[in-house]
């Protein structure tokens, strides 16, 4: 997908200040995380890391009772495998549960994790925020390129299936991630990616995020704003968003677009 060829004008930047958020002015591109903030995936991963998790651990003698325990949706999804590579994730989780495993059963359960959300995606498909869509419309009418990133390699079928691949200038999955050896988040390797495909440098970009280790790895790559999704509405997951680096955190990205705002 090609860039939008009058996107970073000057003139068309003078046009922006009246109609878009406030947050977004002084940005001349949007990279977006894919679940969690453009589609209602994060949920359909959560389960899938739960079915296998939960099944891995049922089947596996561990020493003390609290390592066998279930795997915790919220909690253990937001810190241990939201915004990660499949087999960082399922090592982080079970190392958590002070389980040393060699690489091949930790990659057998993340095949496992793999197996379940396919069957989960075909089965019912995975729909498109609305507040998220209504924003990108806004933005690729007044002429933002737009990137979609995600360690996903299921990234352009959600995308698809969402009705919402054609709002992007690009898209940088986890298929290409691996191509081209691109390390995972935390490391800001995806986005700055996205960026430079977009043709925008990353101190002149926004970043989009749910995930701790995402809007961490906006930071790092010295993006200059980072907007935080918070999907939980938690104290907690706020603060902790604001903590890892987030300008401001909104509960829905549509928030934006009312006073241009959200919290910081």
């Amino acid at each position: 997908m090609g860039l939008l060829p009058q996107a970073v004008g000057p003139g068309l930047l003078r046009r922006r200040t009246a109609v878009i958020p406030a947050v977004l002015r002084d940005v001349r591109g949007v990279v977006l995380d894919t679940d969690g903030v453009i589609t209602d995936s994060a949920r359909v991963h959560a389960a899938a890391w739960k079915e296998a998790f939960d099944t891995f651990l049922a089947q596996y003698p561990t020493e003390r009772p609290e390592q066998g325990r279930p795997f915790d949706v919220r909690e253990d999804y937001l810190r241990h495998v939201d915004g990660k590579s499949r087999l960082d994730g399922a090592a982080s989780f079970l190392a958590s549960r002070g389980l040393r495993l060699p690489a091949e059963t930790v990659a057998a359960v993340a095949a496992d994790k793999e197996r379940l959300f396919v069957e989960r995606l075909r089965g019912k498909g995975i729909d498109a925020y609305p507040g998220t869509v209504r924003l990108l419309r806004v933005l690729r009418d007044e002429g933002f390129p737009l990137a979609a990133a995600s360690a996903s390699r299921h990234a352009r079928e959600l995308l698809l299936h969402a009705d919402v691949l054609q709002l992007f200038d690009v898209l940088v999955d986890g298929g290409e991630a691996a191509r081209l050896g691109l390390a995972g988040k935390p490391d800001p390797a995806l986005f700055v990616e996205a960026a430079r495909r977009l043709g925008v440098p990353v101190f002149d970009a926004a970043v989009v995020e749910d995930a701790l280790a995402g809007v961490d790895a906006g930071r790092r790559g010295g993006f200059r704003m980072v907007i935080g999704v918070d999907r939980s509405a938690t104290a907690g997951m706020r603060s902790a968003l604001l903590r890892r680096g987030a300008d401001v955190v909104v509960d829905d990205l549509e928030e934006l677009l009312g006073d241009g705002g959200g919290r910081s």
